[in-house]
């Protein structure tokens, strides 16, 4: 007859599993606990595009910053994340505004390469920052879109030196070559800057 194996105790159990744990708690974090040290904006959230939809690169040693371009994105704010992150549609931007409260997501890192204005050369030394909203529909640029919108946009010109103005800051129909009108008639200029040189 053979001795029935005693089944192990609770108490015996749990001291096994925290043994067990202890080599994971020492282990350098995972890729996604490194999340929130992606951001290249501390007051963004990491809302990565998929790599397809834009190039790897290490500005600005690779190429210089010289602009910031103001974008209005014609879709809602997770409709606009949702196309960053589909492969297919080969577009993208550094970041993204929401209207309702100027939250901020980084979609692409500064370093690399977004590609949203339609210009090589210009997407190669610009940071673009989309906002959610349609050009003719003035109600969506609130002012907390405007307010997060104009600190970003001040961080970025602080960090790599560029000027606070409108020969820095541009909007999308002014990258040459575009067939874009965003951000429109309706996309106060003289209050951004005021805002932007304010911070």
């Amino acid at each position: 007859m053979e001795r029935a194996t005693p089944l192990p105790s609770r108490r015996w159990l749990l001291k096994g599993a925290a043994l067990a744990a202890v080599p994971y708690a020492l282990l350098p974090a995972t890729q996604a606990d490194a999340q929130p040290q992606a951001v290249d904006y501390p007051s963004a959230e990491w809302q990565p595009a998929t790599s397809s939809n834009y190039t790897a690169s290490s500005r600005p040693s690779s190429y210089p910053v010289d602009y910031v371009v103001i974008h209005v994105t014609q879709e809602t704010y997770s409709s606009t994340l949702s196309i960053f992150q589909n492969p297919k549609k080969k577009v993208s931007a550094h970041y993204l505004v929401r209207s309702a409260d100027g939250h901020v997501a980084q979609c692409v890192r500064e370093a690399n390469i977004a590609w949203h204005a339609g210009n090589w050369d210009y997407n190669t030394r610009s940071i673009g920052i989309e906002h959610e909203g349609w050009v003719d529909q003035p109600a969506y640029f609130t002012d907390a879109l405007y307010e997060q919108s104009a600190r970003l946009t001040a961080a970025i010109c602080a960090k790599y030196g560029l000027p606070r103005d409108r020969s820095h800051i541009i909007g999308h129909y002014e990258v040459p070559g575009t067939d874009h009108t965003d951000p429109g008639p309706n996309w106060d200029w003289t209050r951004y800057i005021r805002l932007v040189t304010s911070v």
